[in-house]
Order: C-alpha cells, then sequence, then structure tokens
C-alpha cells in the first residue's frame, strides 16, 4: 500500500509544489482523530465494490456530461472523482464510491454518502479546515487516506497517487479490479466540475495525473473512454 519507491515520488511533488511535509502531517492528524468516531468505517467495503469488477472512474475533462449521457456502464462499479459527483447526480447516477480532497461541492458527496457511496477523503496540508467542518456531516461508509506514511496513524490509508482522479486509480489497482475504466479524463484543458479557480495550478496537477497514470498502466488494466 505504501512503499519507498512512492515516498521518493511524492517528495518530488511536494518540491515542485512547495508542500508542506509538517502541514500534511498536521492534516494527517486532523483526519485520523475525526475518523475515530464514525461507526461505519470498514475498507472491506470497497474491497467488495472492486475487487475482481469493471471499474469506471470519472474525471472532470470538459466531456463529461457527453459521456454520462451515453450511460456506457451498466455492470460497472462508479467511481466519482470529486467534484465529478456533482455532474453524476445531476444526471441521476449514484456513484458507488466518491474519492476526494472536498476540492467540489462537498454537500452533494455528503448527500451522495447519505444515500450509499461510499466516500473516500484525503487530507493534505491545504484542506485542513474543510476536514474539520465536512468530515463530520459524513454518516455512510467513510474511508480516510493521506499522503505521507499511514503506518503512524490508526484510521487512515495511502494507496499512492496524488491528484483526486490518479489516487482513484491507485485505489482501485489496490483492489484487483477486472478492468479500470478512466472516463473523460484530460490532462490539456479543464472542466467545469473540477471547481478550480486557479487553472494553471491546475493543469500542472493534471501533468502529474498523466505521468502517475503511465506508471500504473505498467502493471494493471487501464481503459480510456
Amino acid at each position: 500500500m505504501y512503499s519507498k519507491e512512492w515516498d521518493l515520488i511524492y517528495q518530488k511533488i511536494r518540491k515542485d509544489f512547495g508542500f508542506s511535509l509538517e502541514d500534511d502531517e498536521l492534516a494527517a492528524n486532523v483526519l485520523d482523530k475525526l475518523m475515530e468516531n464514525k461507526k461505519r468505517y470498514s475498507i472491506d467495503a470497497l474491497e467488495r465494490k472492486i475487487h475482481d469488477k469493471d471499474i469506471v472512474i470519472f474525471g472532470a475533462g470538459p466531456n463529461l456530461e457527453s459521456v454520462l449521457k451515453e450511460r456506457k456502464f451498466p455492470e460497472a462499479t462508479i467511481v466519482a472523482v470529486d467534484g465529478t459527483t456533482t455532474a453524476l447526480l445531476e444526471y441521476d447516477i449514484l456513484p458507488d464510491i466518491i474519492v476526494t480532497d472536498l476540492d467540489g461541492k462537498p454537500e452533494d458527496q455528503i448527500k451522495a454518502n447519505h444515500a450509499g457511496s461510499i466516500a473516500v477523503v484525503h487530507a493534505h496540508g491545504d484542506n485542513i479546515d474543510k476536514i474539520g467542518k465536512y468530515i463530520p456531516k459524513f454518516k455512510g461508509f467513510l474511508i480516510g487516506t493521506i499522503q505521507v506514511d499511514p503506518s503512524n496513524y490508526k484510521n487512515l490509508y495511502n494507496f499512492g497517487g496524488f491528484t483526486d482522479g490518479d489516487r482513484a486509480a491507485y485505489m482501485a489497482a489496490y483492489f484487483r479490479p477486472r478492468k479500470i475504466h478512466l472516463a473523460a479524463f484530460d490532462f490539456e484543458t479543464v472542466g467545469k466540475y473540477s471547481f478550480t479557480k486557479n487553472t494553471m495550478r491546475k493543469l500542472k496537477k493534471l501533468r502529474w495525473c498523466q505521468y502517475l497514470l503511465k506508471r500504473l498502466e505498467k502493471e494493471t488494466n487501464i481503459i480510456y473512454i
């Protein structure tokens, strides 16, 4: 789940963006403490949804809505990436899993979680306030993830990955799915369901997302749709 190889990659990412290791660890501490009060916390729920299943992960590329209109994923486990939760709900699709750092519309993610979606919420140095505000509002299945060594925490995981999109793919790969389909993933254009105000920074993150997914393709059956 967590390795020295991944730690070396994340050190490069931190250096590239100027992220603080101390802030990431503080975020992890906050989330770990909040997770202690979550009664429906179980990683087994993720495995049941993913292992030996076809997985469709929805990115926030500009063609997201056209992909959703086609609805070519009847037998797959549906994974929403942060803000794409809002898009799926608008098309009356309840995701099986939501992978988020709460940058999109957390209210929609909480709504989906209450309706049955497993929420995989990520803590990092830039979202500590959101973690404190929104985590208590999730009442369904909830998994906590971080980008530092998880061995120091009781209730948190690190499946690898950096952005919500590639992190969702790394999480899925960990549970050995049949195939991972990446829908509406675009590494050059920021779609409206990214809900970002800093396009240049987002594009920089997408370049890392693309790099990390290419690494994952070497060992996992990934298909772009």
